[in-house]
């Protein structure tokens, strides 16, 4: 299971033929892909009126997951450790991350926030071949 993170569904809406786009394509063809509320949240909310109600039901499809009390433990057991490291992380970041973890799956994202967790042990992402 691959929870892909925002970054990536706005690559792919951007350009139906980027490499994100396909790999996307594939993966959901594959239903390898898992929704943390945040992304779907923040897809919404970067969508127009007209697009939303598409975008809902294209959504639903997926596995969606919210958090739990673990997942907030999770979230504040990482900060004093991210803190140490000179590492600071935006809420949603870290709860994509928790419910990626909480779920042993690895996340996908374009943008540099999830590999400095991971080099901190916090999760594992993935990397499209």
């Amino acid at each position: 299971m691959i929870f892909v993170d925002t970054s990536v569904w706005i690559a792919s809406f951007r350009s139906a033929e980027s490499d994100e786009a396909r790999h996307l394509s594939a993966l959901l063809d594959a239903d390898e892909v898992a929704l943390a509320i945040p992304v779907r949240v923040e897809i919404l909310s970067g969508a127009s009126v007209a697009d939303q109600a598409r975008l809902r039901r294209v959504l639903s499809a997926l596995p969606l997951f919210s958090p739990t009390g673990p997942t907030w433990e999770r979230m504040e057991s990482w900060l004093a450790p991210a803190s140490r490291a000179g590492q600071h992380f935006g809420v949603a970041d870290l709860l994509i991350a928790a419910l990626a973890v909480e779920q042993s799956a690895r996340v996908w994202s374009v943008d540099s926030d999830f590999a400095r967790m991971a080099r901190l042990g916090f999760l594992e992402v993935y990397l499209p071949e």
